[in-house]
């Protein structure tokens, strides 16, 4: 992974029926990222849902249902004004995309939860 200081974070509780459809919209994400100039882009599905010792789990956090499995997705940025003008592009390339036929979305909006990170110890 490229250097970056700052990290767009999202978690997600999708129907585990809906993985295959979520994967294509992911990969439809990860190419516009990286072709907008983001420096890394990972999708991830939980594998581990109850770590030893934990209490309060990402599953409890999303709300997840045993129906559902919940993702944690990153990307990466140099800046945050870096974040910005790459977000602006993927938005741009999207809404012109899906202009006429809008994406049907494999999980409820108001299950998303997203926030932009100052990245302050890093590798």
């Amino acid at each position: 992974m490229k250097k970056g200081t700052y990290v767009d974070g999202f978690v997600i509780s999708i129907p585990k029926k809906n993985t295959a459809k979520y994967i294509k919209m992911a990969r439809q994400g990860l190419q516009a990222w990286m072709k907008f100039g983001a420096l890394d882009y990972k999708e991830c599905i939980i594998d581990s849902p109850k770590p030893k010792g934990v209490t309060f789990t990402f599953t409890k956090m999303a709300k997840a249902k045993p129906t559902e499995a919940v993702w944690f997705s990153f990307v990466t940025y140099k800046s945050k004004a870096h974040r910005d003008a790459v977000t602006k592009k993927v938005m741009a390339y999207f809404e012109k995309k899906y202009k006429d036929q809008p994406m049907d979305m494999p999980f409820k909006m108001n299950r998303f939860s997203s926030a932009g990170f100052k990245v302050v110890v890093g590798a």
